[in-house]
């Protein structure tokens, strides 16, 4: 087998152990995908959720050894989520715990990433993470361990790839701030709407079952050089509001983002997004998704 081309230490995610007899009922209940199709070498991508619906964090779910559970999540939003979700135990048989400091998540880059053998070549727990159309996997490996001697993307490249790939993050700067339809959960497998009762699931449901939704995560390029971050907020030079998700700046200063905003075409609602970071319209061209948004 060919080595991966590159690796990326995503030191800023951390990692939740969800442990006992109840573990899947229980996340059942708090997560919106169906968690009872987690298998082994998969990465299940669901979202925890206020009631009103709103995301609070996304998450990546992993098979643990002793049947439990792994949750990867950026680390500024682990305390608040463990203590979000230890509301809800109640008598449930489960144990929330941080494991961060016991392992090292990578991102492995190549053709080969999503190969069953990767992990072998390079130590550790293999699953994959990039949707259909590309090939790239996670390796969460003991943090005791020296990492695997591979040349390294940096972590703006990675972020890069995951823009391209329409995969949005949830930030301290974001959280609570969308619907899981505007980040665009339901075209990536991140919502279950045939498994039953969660948290924040009636207006999920709701927004699914009545019709379009009229805001949507999208991908966007500027026109000129141009910084944004999470959270910043603005209007397009087409006069719609956007709020950005997750952005990267280019080697020559333009910057790719994905931003939720109304839909081209589509009439917006005033709603909360303020002045433009460019001080007017930001003039961008829009990029396309690699999947398909619902009509």
């Amino acid at each position: 087998m060919n080595q991966p081309a590159a690796l990326c230490l995503l030191d800023d995610l951390g990692t939740l152990r969800f442990s006992g007899a109840e573990i899947e009922k229980f996340l059942q209940g708090q997560l919106s995908s169906d968690v009872s199709k987690l298998t082994a070498g998969t990465l299940l991508r669901a979202g925890v959720h206020n009631p009103q619906g709103r995301t609070l964090a996304l998450l990546g779910l992993v098979r643990a050894d002793q049947g439990d559970i792994l949750a990867l999540l950026p680390r500024e939003l682990l305390p608040a989520v463990a203590t979000h979700l230890r509301r809800y135990l109640l008598r449930a048989k489960v144990t929330i715990s941080d494991d961060s400091a016991q392992y090292r998540v990578l991102g492995v880059a190549s053709p080969e990433a999503a190969g069953a053998d990767a992990a072998g070549a390079l130590g550790g727990r293999r699953v994959g993470y990039g949707l259909a159309h590309e090939s790239r996997a996670l390796l969460i490996q003991n943090a005791l361990e020296p990492p695997p001697s591979l040349p390294l993307l940096s972590r703006e490249q990675w972020r890069a790839l995951d823009i391209a790939a329409g995969l949005a993050q949830v930030y301290s700067a974001t959280s609570g701030q969308f619907v899981a339809q505007m980040l665009n959960l339901d075209c990536i497998d991140a919502i279950s709407f045939t498994k039953g009762c969660y948290t924040g699931q009636e207006v999920i449901a709701r927004a699914h079952y009545r019709g379009r939704i009229k805001r949507r995560l999208q991908r966007f390029v500027s026109r000129a050089a141009l910084r944004l971050a999470a959270g910043d907020t603005g209007v397009l030079a087409d006069g719609r509001s956007f709020r950005v998700v997750d952005a990267t700046q280019r080697a020559d200063g333009v910057c790719e983002f994905l931003a939720v905003a109304a839909l081209a075409g589509v009439t917006e609602e005033a709603d909360e997004a303020g002045p433009s970071p460019a001080g007017g319209g930001v003039p961008v061209s829009a990029l396309p998704l690699p999947y398909a948004l619902p009509e």
